[in-house]
C-alpha cells in the first residue's frame, strides 16, 4: 500500500494536478470522445437514463468600449438563429447575473445567460464542434472576450 503525507495545501494541490496529468480527467475525456468508461457507454440498468454530457455555457451581455449591452431581443435572436439549429431537440436557458475578471484584471459584473445542452456521450466528439462554433461566433458577433464552458457527465432520461 502507497502511504503519501501531505503536509500544506499547496502540496494537495500539486498531487492533485499531477494526478489528473497522470489519470486523465474523466469529463475532458468523455467530453472529447477519447476514452469512456465501460458504464458510460451502456444503457443503465437501474431505470436511471443513458450516459449524457450537459455542457453549460455563460454568455455575458456586458459590452466594452462604451458599447451598449447585449438585449433580451439580440441575445434570443442568437439562440434562435444559432444555437436551435445545432440542438434542436431542445435546451435549457436561464437568466443570471455574472461575474468576471477580465483581461486588464478588472472585474465586471453583468446580466448573463447559463445555456444547458444535454446530448449522448457518444456525440461528444461532433457537439464540441457545435459548441465551440457557437462560442467563438457570439464573442466576435459582440467583441467579447469569452463565453464560458463546463461540461459535466449525467445520466438522463426522456
Amino acid at each position: 500500500m502507497l502511504h503519501i503525507r501531505i503536509s500544506t495545501p499547496a502540496a494537495a494541490a500539486l498531487l492533485a494536478v499531477v494526478l489528473l496529468l497522470a489519470t486523465g480527467g474523466p469529463v475532458s475525456e468523455v467530453a472529447y470522445g477519447t476514452a469512456a468508461p465501460a458504464a458510460a457507454t451502456e444503457q443503465s440498468t437501474d431505470g436511471r437514463g443513458s450516459p449524457y454530457i450537459a455542457t453549460h455555457l455563460y454568455f455575458g451581455t456586458g459590452r466594452h468600449q462604451g458599447k451598449p449591452p447585449i438585449t433580451d431581443a439580440e441575445f434570443m435572436k442568437f439562440v434562435a438563429d444559432v444555437v436551435t439549429p445545432r440542438f434542436p431537440s431542445g435546451l435549457t436557458l436561464q437568466e443570471g447575473r455574472g461575474q468576471w475578471r477580465d483581461k486588464d484584471g478588472d472585474i465586471n459584473r453583468e446580466r448573463s445567460y447559463e445555456l444547458t445542452v444535454l446530448y449522448p456521450v457518444k456525440e461528444a466528439r461532433t457537439r464540441d464542434g457545435d459548441i465551440e462554433y457557437i462560442r467563438k461566433l457570439y464573442c466576435s458577433m459582440y467583441e467579447l472576450e469569452s463565453v464560458g464552458r463546463a461540461d459535466v457527465r449525467a445520466q438522463a432520461s426522456f
